[in-house]
């Protein structure tokens, strides 16, 4: 008994076809898209967490659409072997597979630190929020790191007008750096936390409480104070080669925030 042989009509690629309008796309491709991802940590080797990825190309201008299906498939055929080391790599493959002279990837992730109670040792997780961010121009690749710390600070004029206390609050200090070397997220994160009025803790028993509140209040700290001694730090680390460093201060007796910053470029 013979078969007849069936052939599959082929479906058009409306994305591949020419365009006419002349217009290039600076930017395109997908946002927000959860993936597993593995990260070098200081303490216990790796550690593994989610992280949100932004991948762009350029797209000239005879081109009607970019194949967005590649750059998930990107994502998956690495499935969780996606770790900073091999962020460069991605870029690469990415621009190489959808034909790009140029190309973005984003990858946002939450990172824990293990930290222990400044008195007491009770230890705890803190979570810190970590960005890669990567471009591709002709084949040269670029990486950045972007962290954000959470932090105490004092305000130096409530301390030295008032009879007793002084008002203080929630920083969110983001140091954004361009680096010749490796360097440990912890790395970054230790800069900040050292010239803060205090830093932070996932737990504090009662000891550790009036530990923080005393060592806040003996290390007061302007916005414009916190900027400037976490600079002299990064100026410091010659891996760090270019930077932009912002403080915001969530004021507790004001309904907006304190803001400062200063970048600086050392090979500029």
């Amino acid at each position: 008994m013979s078969q007849t042989a069936t052939t599959t009509p082929e479906i058009p690629d409306i994305q591949g076809s020419a365009d006419t309008r002349r217009l290039a796309i600076n930017k395109v491709g997908i946002k927000d898209i959860r993936h597993p991802i593995i990260v070098q940590d200081r303490s216990d080797g790796v550690q593994h967490t989610i992280a949100c990825f932004n991948m762009f190309v350029y797209l000239p201008h005879q081109f009607k659409g970019t194949h967005m299906s590649r750059f998930v498939k990107i994502l998956n055929d690495h499935e969780k072997e996606i770790s900073v080391s091999s962020f460069r790599d991605m870029l690469a493959e990415m621009a190489g597979m959808l034909e790009a002279d140029s190309g973005n990837i984003e990858m946002n992730f939450p990172y824990f630190v293990n930290k222990k109670a400044p008195i007491s040792g009770v230890e705890s997780l803190l979570d810190y929020d970590v960005t890669l961010i990567g471009e591709i121009d002709k084949g040269v690749t670029s990486t950045r790191v972007k962290v954000q710390v959470p932090v105490t600070s004092l305000c130096p004029c409530s301390k030295s007008i008032s009879d007793y206390g002084a008002h203080n609050q929630r920083s969110h200090v983001t140091v954004n750096a361009r680096t010749s070397g490796f360097i440990w997220i912890e790395e970054i994160i230790d800069i900040v936390e050292k010239q803060a009025s205090c830093e932070l803790y996932g737990l504090l028993k009662r000891p550790d409480e009036k530990y923080v509140t005393e060592h806040a209040y003996d290390n007061p700290k302007f916005v414009e104070d916190m900027v400037r001694d976490i600079a002299v730090e990064l100026n410091k680390d010659e891996r760090i080669r270019q930077y932009v460093l912002e403080s915001e201060n969530f004021e507790s007796i004001h309904n907006h925030s304190a803001y400062a910053m200063i970048e600086y470029d050392k090979d500029g």
